[in-house]
């Protein structure tokens, strides 16, 4: 059977950035709406079974009465705790009933726990986030579209393994070599990776520049919003494609302007870089407490003398290419010929 997982995440693009800068809100119910859009769009290619990810605002509920609907489609059998950890969670069980894909609404942090949970099951992530890297601005008719032809096994091609960061936190008494080499990584990240001088996770979310001290990127495009922007104005894109790079800020650096959220430029100061090739790591030491911090958002603290190994990983999500997924498809003549039913 042709299945796919829908991750709506209630409390994407709603963090406290929205009074620190001039990030967008995204409403539950436009939520709402563009999983009504997804859904057509997968039924429309031939998916038969859709689960969505329970919460607490009832987007999945919402986006479904009174739509009509010829495929199965129903809430995710999962307790719900309405919390971050549902999207991981949720992401692990709809791995475990073999889904096609995975259609996610959110931003960085959303898709970093759905990341955590999917496995080897591609991602279509739509962007619903305050720092939106990682998931597309994309219509989501045509999400939901790519997302289905992929699940359907009529779009492989247009699936591709996005970089991810390695985190590992070793303690004062720990060296480098007591790490087993094949030990998981304590986290992840999928943008960017970044030491924040603060002795609490807090708020989570971060906006202040000058407390940032290391940042590790998985990519630095130009255009983009939020740390990954400090890379990306920083080298003007110039760097090697499929690389990582590892960033140092200090007073007495270079200074660079950049977005660091949604209508916040900030000045940092560059004082040293290095790019990241596949399976680079920068270890960071610390003589005071800190935290760090993965795609915005602050999660683990570090101690004093604590350290940590960040290392740039190629394998890490599979992700569609919506524009390929269509275009594989046209090609082989899918929309101009009946969908096939499925027995």
């Amino acid at each position: 059977m042709m299945t796919v997982g829908i991750i709506a995440n209630p409390a994407s693009g709603k963090d406290i950035r929205r009074l620190v800068a001039h990030g967008s809100v995204f409403d539950n119910e436009e939520k709402v709406s563009i999983v009504k859009r997804v859904l057509l769009g997968l039924e429309a290619v031939g998916v038969q079974r859709v689960w969505i990810m329970p919460d607490r605002f009832g987007i999945g509920l919402k986006a479904l009465d009174n739509l009509p609907l010829q495929i199965e489609a129903s809430l995710l059998d999962m307790p719900a705790w309405f919390t971050p950890d549902d999207s991981r969670r949720a992401a692990q069980l709809l791995a475990e009933r073999g889904v096609g894909c995975i259609v996610t609404l959110g931003g960085d942090g959303t898709n970093r726990l759905v990341a955590k949970g999917c496995g080897e099951v591609p991602l279509m992530p739509i962007s619903t986030g305050t720092n939106n890297v990682f998931p597309m601005m994309i219509e989501a008719t045509t999400a939901g579209l790519a997302a289905g032809l992929v699940a359907c096994g009529r779009a492989s091609a247009a699936v591709t393994r996005a970089p991810r960061i390695d985190v590992y936190r070793l303690r004062a008494n720990q060296a480098e070599a007591d790490l087993p080499a094949d030990a998981p990584p304590d986290d992840i990240a999928l943008v960017d990776a970044a030491v924040y001088d603060e002795r609490f996770v807090a708020a989570r979310a971060i906006w202040d520049s000058t407390r940032i001290s290391d940042i590790v990127l998985t990519r630095a495009e130009p255009g983009n919003i939020g740390l990954s922007s400090i890379g990306a104005n920083f080298l003007a894109g110039n760097y090697p494609s499929g690389h990582g790079l590892y960033l140092h800020l200090a007073a007495s650096g270079q200074p660079v302007r950049a977005p660091v959220a949604p209508g916040l430029m900030q000045t940092v100061h560059v004082a040293a870089h290095r790019v990241l090739a596949p399976g680079d790591a920068v270890r960071v030491h610390r003589d005071r407490p800190a935290v760090l911090a993965f795609d915005g958002e602050r999660e683990l603290e570090l101690h004093t003398n604590d350290w940590a190994l960040l290392r740039l990983n190629p394998h890490g999500p599979r992700v569609i290419d919506p524009r390929r997924a269509i275009a594989v498809a046209a090609q082989a003549g899918f929309f101009t010929t009946p969908v096939p039913v499925s027995s």
